[in-house]
């Protein structure tokens, strides 16, 4: 009698317990994936948000950076989106013009909003509405290799972009495995890595009367100078085939003595190349002293169609706690996004982190263009033209201008 009673409560209580998961309020957050870190990070903030509401559910699903919009696109048409997601911001304004994103001022108070460096808060406020949180924050610099500086004869990194180019050239003839100035021409940011240049030459991505700044003085100039580096051999060969990540890998093996990009980097390096000896920089200036850096963001969104739209909050909400985020910053190598965050001695004492923040001030970020996907592969289209040869620099650029044009009376 007693076994027959031991095993009904036993099945009573499995079935209590498959009940209670069956009405489980369930959130889905899609992420994209920024390194090896990225999908344990979010398991473990998920699994901490379970914990401490038992009613719940996170499902976490990590993408790749290059498939997301593209994925993110598919579910959106299919009614299959999660409730939260991780977006390019520079998307956000196609996300909002198609009304899917649903903006968050509702549930933020004061003090939340304080959490923030506006710098970074900014990019996601349209028609006086957030519609996103800064999940991730950086500026570029540069990086140079002291090892190959010394090799060359140079003391200093270079402080323009003439004598940038005259300090690559140097270095190039150290060796022919050896890259003065690591170019980027592949997939996505090529047309910002043209854009230090430009901006440095005085030149503007949209002019004041709404039109594309590629066709000008400006434009012409920085792309001269890029393609003179390339036909002199003061950069890697075949700079169309290397994205981003192929030339941080050079810069890590010791092969490139200059190269912009972001604060991870330096976390890249302590990892996987600690001996290596480097520097951070400012970005080079143009002949009249201009100079910016590129400032990004990558902001959290939730979508309108979202049936849980508090539990999402709460979990959006915790991420952006003094706990999490100098976990996600850290691991990742991040600017910090959070005041309190950027008051921690492992980030105020960081000498690579002061070089980006110093940097802030002149920072430019991407347009807020509904399109602008569009408007900067047309960029790189063109930019991959003349770094090729199969274009000289004022047609082709004037060309890009003008498809530019078009899709800005959109």
């Amino acid at each position: 009698m007693m076994k027959r009673w031991t095993t009904g409560l036993a099945a009573t209580l499995a079935l209590v317990a498959v009940a209670g998961i069956a009405h489980a309020e369930t959130i889905r957050v899609t992420v994209a994936e920024y390194s090896k870190k990225t999908g344990p990070y979010f398991n473990d903030a998920a699994k901490a948000f379970e914990k401490d509401h038992p009613d719940a559910k996170v499902q976490i699903e990590v993408v790749p950076w290059d498939n997301l919009l593209q994925k993110l696109t598919t579910d959106i048409s299919a009614g299959a989106n999660a409730d939260v997601s991780i977006i390019g911001t520079r998307w956000l304004i196609d996300f909002v013009s198609q009304d899917i994103v649903t903006p968050l001022d509702p549930y933020m108070t004061q003090s939340f909003k304080d959490r923030f460096f506006p710098v970074f808060f900014k990019p996601a406020v349209m028609d006086g509405k957030t519609y996103g949180l800064p999940i991730a924050a950086s500026a570029r610099a540069m990086y140079y290799n002291k090892a190959l500086f010394k090799k060359a004869g140079i003391d200093t990194p270079p402080d323009t972009w003439s004598e940038l180019a005259a300090d690559a050239k140097k270095i190039s003839a150290l060796g022919d495995d050896i890259a003065g100035f690591g170019l980027q021409g592949k997939e996505i940011e090529t047309d910002v890595y043209f854009d230090y240049a430009f901006w440095a030459y005085g030149g503007e991505l949209v002019t004041k009367d709404g039109k594309s700044g590629l066709d000008s003085k400006a434009g012409y100039d920085a792309a001269n100078l890029y393609k003179k580096m390339i036909d002199d051999g003061s950069t890697q060969p075949g700079v169309t085939s290397y994205t981003r990540e192929d030339v941080q890998n050079l810069f890590k093996q010791g092969k490139v003595g200059m190269m912009i990009t972001a604060p991870f980097l330096s976390k890249q390096i302590k990892a996987e190349a600690p001996n290596l000896d480097y520097g951070v920089a400012a970005i080079p200036a143009g002949p009249n002293g201009d100079r910016g850096t590129y400032g990004v963001t990558d902001s959290i969104v939730m979508f309108k169609n979202s049936e849980h739209k508090k539990l999402a909050w709460q979990f959006m909400d915790m991420l952006f706690t003094k706990k999490w985020r100098e976990r996600f910053t850290s691991s990742e190598g991040f600017l910090p996004v959070n005041k309190e965050v950027a008051k921690m001695p492992e980030f105020a004492d960081d000498a690579d982190l002061k070089q980006f923040t110093n940097l802030l001030p002149d920072a430019r970020f991407a347009p807020v263009i509904s399109g602008w996907e569009q408007i900067a592969d047309t960029t790189k289209n063109a930019l991959q033209t003349i770094y090729l040869g199969k274009g000289e620099v004022k047609p082709t650029l004037d060309q890009a201008a003008q498809q530019i044009n078009e899709l800005l009376k959109q």
